[in-house]
């Protein structure tokens, strides 16, 4: 169970495991693990309170998670809440069910994970590294990884357990593999040339004032740690980079390559491991008095590379099948193999070239040296920097200079960003998410950004302009179109109300059509996944109702560039499970049984919220500040 989460990583709480042990420097700080007594709690889920706090830290991972889109804050807030609620409730039922998992599991799984590991192990410096970064004792962050593995395993057990019957089967390949006779036209929206008045034009800006607005701009002061610059501070020597490229020869070095050629004889269904291997043993006998390369071209069962006479090309040792290799390491230039057996039969192979191996001279790569070795011995003091920026920039929430002082930092100045649009260190989407949150607005420090794994910045409040309205002047021309293009779209809107109503009334389609100089489209036996078909048009399709009997279904559909079809629905087919399906039927047996414990497992959860005790003080709060 826990190798199957460590590998795919996708229940409902792995994002919690992730969020602990992968995101250092960042979200989790001390906030969230210490509550001074003053502060009201926005819900309670029986004793556990969660703090305004708590839901700003759930919504700026959810706005990170959105990279950048716009969204509802207030909305966003909300689900971000409700999230925290329904795991608290799931993790108090798990304990009180008694549900637990080893410690020797847990060591071993965190152990295991790639972010501790360094050459395939696990490297206990990083793992201390990380836990004080985030200001967390071992023991709490052992008990929040168990709490999410837990968490966890109870959905896999009921994912796990859920399965699809025969009819869930044949239910699903009936819908899925329906088929639809319709007929349609499309009502294309022609621009309007009349100019709104004044009144049209007030009443439309004063309704959609949000899409002419300036939007919220901000700018920050910041400091950064890069490993670049530490690794710059690193003073070097002859002495001390001749070693360190020793130790590293490997680095500058191209190993010893072959070029290879080969004459295949397959064993297949066609061709035994006997018959294959004599062949190879006559062809062998044969080059006495042949061409290797005519020899392939006229033999080889690789088509591919026969006809270039069994040319592989080169490669350095370890790249083929260990037999083979061996035996292409050990030839002669010039010299051919005996019958070598691989898992695609019998092999001749020989030897056309050698590329002797090469060490690039040190003086060559005196440069490249130097930098790789400043970078290696500033990796342990950029992570100590990193500690100490993380906690001087907390203790000292109100400036940056403390922490620019300490780590001999400039204080650095964006101009003005937006929230999905900036320059400079604003360019950087985790950056922007960051600067308009909560923490920032409020005017403390930024907890430290892992822009990448070797840059942080820390963010302070410089300059907040809230979202404003454009001056009605200054957007009229925009407001004319738009009225224009609003009025166009009425008028389709219109029209195939209309044309509705004549067919509903019993017209025949192709009479209205040629009524209004529109072409009648028809579909038969349109399937949901027909490719070059609309896809708004083909959706609507699907979920319209039936016909009853011989009347067919009417009814209008929006499309691209404000057009609007007008559909009549004739005849529906039930699907059959195709050849293809059956070929796909364990997939498919895979999916649906997914679905089905997807739903089981929310529908369990929603009884779980509506037994627990659940206080929500203040249902807005999550959206205010």
């Amino acid at each position: 169970m826990l190798t199957k989460i460590r590998e795919k990583s996708q229940g409902a709480f792995a994002g919690v495991i992730l969020t602990v042990i992968c995101v250092p420097f960042v979200l989790w700080g001390i906030n969230n693990y210490i509550n001074d007594g003053q502060e009201a709690p926005v819900a309670s889920v029986g004793k556990k309170d969660f703090y305004q706090r708590d839901v700003n830290k759930a919504y700026e991972k959810y706005q990170q998670s959105l990279g950048g889109l716009a969204v509802d804050d207030a909305s966003m807030k909300s689900q971000a809440l409700s999230k925290l609620i329904k795991d608290e409730v799931l993790l108090q039922y798990v304990h009180q069910k008694g549900l637990t998992i080893s410690d020797d599991a847990i060591r071993d799984f965190v152990h295991n994970l790639p972010y501790f590991q360094t050459d395939g192990k696990f490297d206990e410096a990083k793992y201390k590294s990380m836990l004080s970064s985030q200001r967390m004792a071992s023991p709490e962050f052992v008990a929040q990884i168990k709490n999410a593995l837990v968490m966890e395993q109870f959905q896999q057990s009921i994912l796990n357990s859920s399965f699809t019957t025969p009819y869930d089967l044949e239910r699903v390949f009936k819908i899925q593999n329906q088929q639809r006779d319709v007929e349609y036209i499309t009502i294309p929206a022609t621009a309007s040339t009349e100019i709104p008045g004044n009144e049209a034009i007030n009443a439309y800006y004063m309704t959609h004032q949000a899409q002419y607005q300036i939007p919220e701009q901000m700018s920050v002061e910041y400091i950064e740690l890069t490993l670049e610059d530490l690794a710059k501070t690193i003073e070097v020597t002859d002495e001390k980079i001749k070693a360190f490229y020793e130790e590293q020869k490997a680095q500058y070095s191209t190993l010893e390559r072959r070029k290879v050629a080969h004459i295949l004889f397959e064993i297949n269904d066609k061709q035994d491991e006997k018959t294959a291997l004599e062949k190879a043993t006559k062809a062998k006998s044969d080059l006495a008095n042949k061409d290797f390369s005519a020899l392939a071209k006229e033999l080889s069962d690789d088509k591919l590379t026969g006809k270039d006479g069994g040319d592989l090309g080169l490669f350095s040792a370890g790249v083929m099948e260990k037999d083979f290799d061996n035996v292409a390491q050990a030839l002669k230039q010039g010299e051919v193999s005996e019958p070598v057996k691989s898992k695609f039969g019998y092999h001749l192979i020989k030897v056309t070239e050698l590329a002797p191996a090469e060490i690039k001279p040190f003086e060559s790569v005196k440069a490249e040296v130097t930098k790789a070795y400043q970078k290696s011995q500033a990796e342990n003091l950029f992570y100590q920097q990193g500690e100490t920026l993380t906690e001087t920039a907390y203790q000292n929430s109100d400036n940056l200079q403390a922490a620019a002082t300490q780590l001999n930092l400039t204080i650095k100045k964006t101009g003005l960003f937006t929230k999905i649009q900036g320059e400079g260190i604003a360019a950087e989407e985790k950056v922007r998410s960051v600067a308009f949150s909560d923490e920032v607005l409020n005017g403390t420090n930024s907890t430290p950004i892992e822009v990448t794994t070797d840059h942080l910045v820390v963010l302070r409040l410089l300059e907040h302009k809230a979202a404003e309205n454009k001056p009605l002047e200054q957007v009229k021309t925009e407001i004319i179109k738009a009225v224009q293009a609003e009025q166009a779209q009425q008028k389709v809107i219109e029209t195939a109300k209309t044309i509705k109503s004549k067919l509903l009334s019993g017209e025949t389609l192709t009479k209205v059509a040629a009524d209004y100089k529109l072409p009648v489209q028809k579909e038969t036996g349109l399937t949901r996944m027909k490719k070059d078909f609309n896809v708004v048009l083909n959706e609507a399709i699907f979920k319209a109702a039936k016909p009853i009997g011989d009347k067919p279904t009417i009814f209008t559909v929006e499309l691209a560039a404000r057009e609007q079809a007008v559909v009549s629905l004739s005849k529906v087919q039930e699907g059959t499970m195709t050849d293809e399906d059956k070929k796909r039927i364990d997939m498919a047996k895979k999916n649906i049984s997914k679905a089905i414990g997807d739903s089981e497992f929310n529908a369990l959860i929603n009884s779980f919220e509506e037994k627990a005790d659940i206080e929500i003080n203040l249902p807005t709060t999550p959206a205010q500040q």
